[in-house]
């Protein structure tokens, strides 16, 4: 039965996940338009407006095509669009592997048990770190992950503070330092963290790693 709702959509694609707990996993992306965030290493700012309105119905026939067990809605911000909550509820009943990469600005209480979320917390090099929702914190759970996109070492520093501050490593099983795309230098990161002895996940993004800065995939 048709739900009635709408979301507006950048892209549908079919690509490897680049980043986070399934990497590597076939996953099917769908990308919704809109961010209420500037960061200043964004590599979707084609998404911050334009797309077009399709209804939930349309997104599930569309994902169905490509055959894949695992959904990831991404954005822009996802969660800018209220009927988000929706459209993953309806791909966690129709038996995906379903998760979220959220800014962090938007609240989470409302999304479906089902889903995993990939909370991104802002770095000050981000500027947006300002607009962090920290409430969000709390309402993590093990299957949830947390990702910091690390510009320098004022960014690790703090990212480094906010894991031991929040006892992120009790709440989620993966907590994510990705340096920022051509921006730190991968062994860099890889050194302090090291050092540090961080009970953390460093990632590359292997999209980027494969075909760059390409569209789609």
């Amino acid at each position: 039965m048709s739900s009635g709702l709408n979301v507006r959509l950048t892209e549908i694609f079919h690509s490897l996940q680049g980043e986070a707990r399934t990497v590597g996993r076939p996953t099917v992306f769908v990308r919704l338009t809109g961010c209420p965030l500037r960061c200043t290493y964004c590599d979707t700012a084609y998404a911050f407006e334009g797309g077009k309105q399709h209804s939930l119905d349309s997104v599930l026939a569309q994902v169905a095509e490509h055959s894949a067990d695992y959904v990831t809605v991404t954005g822009g911000e996802p969660l800018a669009q209220p009927a988000a909550i929706q459209l993953m509820q309806r791909l966690c009943d129709a038996g995906y592997q379903v998760s979220l990469e959220t800014g962090g600005a938007m609240p989470i209480d409302d999304i479906d048990d089902r889903v995993s979320i990939v909370l991104d917390l802002k770095t000050p090099a981000s500027g947006e770190s300002d607009r962090n929702l920290l409430a969000n914190v709390p309402l993590l759970r093990p299957k949830d992950q947390v990702k910091f996109v690390i510009c320098d070492r004022g960014d690790y520093e703090w990212s480094k503070a906010q894991v031991h501050m929040h006892d992120l490593g009790s709440r989620v099983d993966d907590i994510l330092f990705s340096p920022s795309y051509e921006e730190l230098a991968p062994a860099l990161l890889a050194q302090w963290v090291l050092e540090d002895r961080l009970k953390v996940r460093m990632q590359l993004q292997l999209h980027k790693q494969i075909w760059g800065d390409k569209k789609g995939v």
